[in-house]
């Protein structure tokens, strides 16, 4: 299994409108794709922000490119994650899950 894990900073502000994007738009397309495996988001306010972290697993490789395309080590963004965030990461980071408690 594959943790394909990115972050985002939101100002206070919109910080729920980005989490509510994330458990509803986000949340319906992931479904869609095959080999997806589950999601968190994580929320933590950092001075007047809130960083968000969000970790995806899938089957594979092949999984994230049916995600995120063969660009997969890039960020995928839609335009309501844009308008809610104030900056994030520009790529992602995959790693291989070892050990699953």
């Amino acid at each position: 299994m594959i943790a394909r894990t990115w972050r985002g900073w939101a100002p206070a502000a919109t910080a729920d409108d980005y989490e509510r994007h994330y458990a509803t738009a986000v949340a319906e397309h992931l479904r869609d794709v095959p080999g997806f495996r589950g999601a968190r988001l994580l929320r933590r306010p950092e001075h007047d922000e809130v960083e968000f972290t969000s970790i995806t697993f899938f089957t594979g490789l092949d999984a994230v490119r049916g995600f995120a395309g063969e660009s997969y080590e890039d960020a995928v963004l839609e335009a309501d994650a844009r308008r809610a965030l104030s900056r994030w990461d520009g790529h992602v980071s995959h790693a291989e899950v070892v050990v699953a408690l």
